[in-house]
């Protein structure tokens, strides 16, 4: 009789933990996902951004004939769009949006190459993104901006953000919901970390300080080592310099 009650009391305490396992999983699954849906929400509106810009140059290039080069670029940004969206639909967790929006950069870029082919230009340099928002493309110049508390910084502005600023009237900026309130997407916290990476990581020669910047909004120079773990030795004492141009800085 002992023995079957230990054996009942074994089995309860087994049945017991298992419930428990199992209502912490979901829980914790539960937590991702709420981490998840507001990053894989700016995911897909970015690639929907992308999409309109494609049809907004449909229409710019009708009746155009393309050559080689302006073909070749035109193709590569609609397999961008393609790409994003499968991207944003297989996402996870927070971190791959990273892969979202290096392609959506990308797929800006060869969209600015065609523009400037059929107008018998000179292909655009390579720029990061406008700082107040991505979706902007391609930044045009650096701009002299002071963020609310904070110190005055450089940073990279599409042509109607550089004129907002310049004019002293606020940029457009990216906003994100964050509880019941909108920020600033580089105040989003930690989700949006990868996010700002996919857009900016590529730029660490041309744009290292304003990288230092945007990821030191996101815990500091660990999130830049992860773009590469000789990025510190190759620029030298820079580290000391960016630090006291993060002062003040109200993320």
């Amino acid at each position: 009789m002992e023995y079957l009650l230990v054996l009942a009391l074994v089995l309860g305490a087994i049945a017991v933990a298992a419930l428990a396992g199992r209502g912490h999983q979901r829980k914790v699954l539960a937590a991702k996902e709420a981490e998840l849906a507001p990053v894989r929400r700016l995911a897909a509106e970015d690639v929907t951004a992308l999409g309109v810009e494609l049809q907004e140059l449909d229409l710019e290039l009708a009746g155009q004939p393309l050559d080689a080069g302006a073909n070749a670029d035109y193709q590569r940004a609609l397999d961008a769009y393609e790409s994003a969206k499968a991207a944003a639909d297989a996402m996870e967790r927070p971190d791959d949006v990273r892969h979202v929006t290096e392609i959506l950069e990308d797929g800006r870029y060869a969209i600015a190459c065609v523009q400037a082919r059929v107008a018998g230009e000179a292909l655009p340099t390579r720029r990061p993104p406008c700082f107040f928002d991505p979706r902007h493309g391609l930044s045009v110049t650096d701009v002299p901006w002071t963020p609310t508390g904070g110190a005055q910084r450089d940073v990279p502005a599409c042509a109607l953000d550089a004129e907002r600023v310049g004019a002293g009237a606020d940029p457009d900026i990216r906003k994100v919901m964050v509880g019941s309130q909108r920020v600033p997407y580089w105040q989003g916290g930690p989700a949006y970390q990868p996010y700002a990476r996919g857009y900016f990581g590529s730029f660490t020669t041309m744009d290292f300080m304003f990288m230092g910047l945007m990821f030191g909004a996101f815990g500091g120079f660990d999130a830049i080592g992860e773009i590469g773990e000789g990025l510190g030795e190759a620029v030298g004492g820079v580290g000391e310099g960016l630090g006291d141009m993060f002062d003040g800085f109200d993320f």
